[in-house]
């Protein structure tokens, strides 16, 4: 039987539709296992200032409909530093919390896992982020309502492109994911998907243009991931102004509305289960790791596998979009 007898939650980095759903489930499966639990405000850096409240599940009722995270989220440059970590071990032990369930992003489960290794404190991590990068799950937290939110703007937008014969830059979140732009692309209908983990020259732009869509279409959608490694929505449309002053282009930057709204029922069932999985974790004596899907089935991930190892986009949906877009 594990040690751990009383948990904390916390949700740290970019906010992510489903993160509710997750702190109700841990909240509820932990106390159902006989846990306490306590709900940490503004990530680490509430950790460190000590912004903790025991919870009940009265704490999470009618949540988990709801978007961004009850516990909020906060950057904190004070957990980077040995000093600071070492403050927040010491407010967990006054609050005698023997375990953390951490709810983020690569950054956020980067901090878990120094901090787990330095204090040798159980950690669970739960995958929060929109962008899907996270390796050793299928999707994460968030990822299918921002998806969705994506597809709902494209088919909005086309409706103008179309109207007015237009070429549009449709810029989305993914600083070094292509995820949302490539399966984006795919549930729109769109002709094409620039994304970081694929080489975006120019004489490939042009290739683009020339062979796609000047074959039989006046109007197009592209969906271009905000990295600087493809320069961008901004940066492309100005290309095609200078190489292709021809085209009528347009550009829309999606920006914080990927982030945002009522979490579609895909990912509160996935938020639910992992939820429910980072109790198991601990009852099972697991520490550092964090809760993947893989085939429908639960699995427990190392964090030096889910942090280090890059997770490599599907070749198979790029042929895809290609094909269907001619």
């Amino acid at each position: 039987m594990s040690n751990v007898k009383s948990i904390g939650i916390l949700t740290s980095g970019g906010d992510a539709p489903g993160m509710n759903a997750a702190i109700r489930a841990v909240t509820r499966a932990g106390i159902c296992a006989g846990l306490r639990v306590h709900g940490i405000y503004r990530g680490y850096r509430g950790l460190i200032f000590d912004e903790i409240e025991e919870f009940s599940t009265q704490n999470v009722s009618n949540i988990i409909q709801r978007g961004g995270t009850i516990l909020k989220t906060a950057r904190c440059k004070e957990f980077t530093t040995p000093e600071g970590r070492q403050c927040a071990y010491d407010v967990l032990r006054r609050h005698e919390i023997d375990g953390l369930v951490v709810i983020g992003g690569d950054g956020s489960l980067t901090g878990a896992r120094i901090f787990a290794n330095e204090f040798q404190f159980p950690i669970v991590g739960l995958p929060g982020t929109i962008d899907n990068d996270l390796y050793g799950t299928d999707t994460t937290i968030g990822y299918d309502t921002a998806l969705n939110t994506i597809m709902e703007c494209v088919d909005k937008i086309r409706d103008t492109a179309t109207s007015h014969e237009r070429l549009f830059f449709i810029e989305v979140m993914g600083r070094e994911a292509g995820y949302l732009a490539l399966n984006g692309a795919i549930a729109a209908g769109a002709e094409a998907a620039i994304i970081p983990e694929i080489s975006t020259k120019q004489d490939q732009l042009a290739e683009l243009i020339q062979n796609g869509f000047r074959k039989s279409k006046n109007s197009s959608i592209v969906l271009v991931a905000e990295s600087p490694a493809t320069g961008g929505a901004m940066g492309l449309a100005q290309r095609v102004k200078d190489e292709f002053p021809g085209y009528d282009v347009r550009v829309s930057i999606l920006g914080h509305l990927q982030r945002g709204g009522s979490p579609t029922a895909h990912d509160r069932i996935l938020a639910s289960r992992m939820g429910a999985a980072a109790i198991d974790a601990f009852l099972d004596d697991q520490r550092n790791v964090m809760i993947g899907i893989k085939n429908d089935e639960i699995v427990y991930v190392p964090f030096t596998k889910a942090i280090k190892n890059e997770k490599p986009i599907n070749q198979e949906l790029m042929n895809t979009l290609r094909r269907l877009s001619i």
